[in-house]
């Protein structure tokens, strides 16, 4: 889960099944598949989105969301 890796930290995305089919859909588009290597920028505080960077790209989730997006750290 996003959730264990800090700022800085990289990842490797696993399985986004968790997460709603809109919130899938747009992660597809932005090029973020299972699979893709991930860099967390920055985690904003109390429970605001968490801001990573794939692809050369930087997008912000919400938190809620990014939580049930399972990630294992490289």
């Amino acid at each position: 889960m996003f959730e264990s890796l800090k700022m800085g930290d990289k990842g490797k995305i696993i399985d986004i099944s968790r997460v709603g089919k809109l919130v899938q859909r747009r992660l597809l588009d932005l090029g973020i598949t299972e699979g893709s290597e991930v860099c967390v920028k920055c985690v904003m505080p109390f429970g605001g989105p968490v801001m990573i960077e794939s692809c050369g790209q930087c997008v912000g989730i919400r938190r809620k969301e990014a939580v049930q997006i399972e990630v294992v750290r490289l």
